[in-house]
């Protein structure tokens, strides 16, 4: 299920993390371009000190569609019931097919004149790991909370350093997983500029081939036709 605008539509409607103390925690959002045009969008939240968002703005080509990616800092505590106040809106407006994605002009979402900006709002959703809960369930030092009823099962004999070592563990996999969705992203924007670096160099040299080639016939031509005659 997701919102919908007559530019974009967006998935899912509500941003959920699965909540856990000491620890980032992600969510995944997919913005599809319904449009024959090109559109931009850009990401804004009423905490944006809490989250990290990436990418935060950028241009889907027609028909096309981009995922972003919602890290939400590390909290030391809980919220109040596991609710949270947190909104996100994004907004979307048509631009010309040579907006570049990663400058996108300062103006472009600024509501004025005929321009067109559509927005969406988006609430966030706590959810807690599947065996643990706010005042209950085995953790680590600060209060950790761990993911499944095997882990529980494990940790009941475990000692501290036992468990420890598995939180060290659990969290590297999670920063390297982040780090490889990271590089994936700057690997697919490096490919984008190189393409279109690409297709502008190709051009500017099958001009200058084409001119020169011209030229190349016109000094033939011109020798041909001012050649004097041969005498009889």
């Amino acid at each position: 299920m997701g919102g919908s605008g007559t530019m974009i539509s967006v998935y899912p409607d509500d941003l959920t993390f699965l909540f856990e103390l000491d620890k980032p925690c992600y969510c995944n959002l997919k913005v599809v371009n319904n449009s024959e045009y090109h559109v931009a969008f850009k990401v804004k939240t009423t905490s944006p000190r809490k989250y990290f968002v990436r990418p935060n703005a950028s241009v889907v080509q027609p028909w096309d569609s981009c995922t972003i990616t919602i890290t939400l800092q590390a909290q030391k505590e809980y919220p109040p019931d596991m609710q949270s106040k947190d909104k996100f809106l994004i907004q979307s407006t048509k631009v010309a097919a040579s907006t570049d994605m990663d400058e996108i002009p300062p103006d472009t979402f600024n509501k004025d004149g005929d321009k067109l900006i559509e927005e969406m709002k988006l609430r966030v959703v706590y959810t807690l790991p599947s065996g643990s809960s706010e005042d209950s369930g085995v953790t680590s030092s600060g209060n950790r909370s761990f993911k499944g009823t095997d882990d529980l099962s494990m940790l009941k004999n475990a000692s501290l350093d036992e468990i420890q070592t598995i939180q060290r563990l659990k969290e590297e996999r999670d920063n390297n997983l982040q780090q490889n969705q990271q590089m994936q992203r700057e690997l697919d924007v490096l490919r984008r500029r190189r393409s279109r670096k690409a297709d502008a160099g190709f051009s500017i040299t099958f001009a200058v081939f084409a001119g020169i080639i011209g030229l190349l016939v016109g000094l033939l031509m011109s020798l041909i036709f001012s050649s004097p005659p041969e005498a009889a």
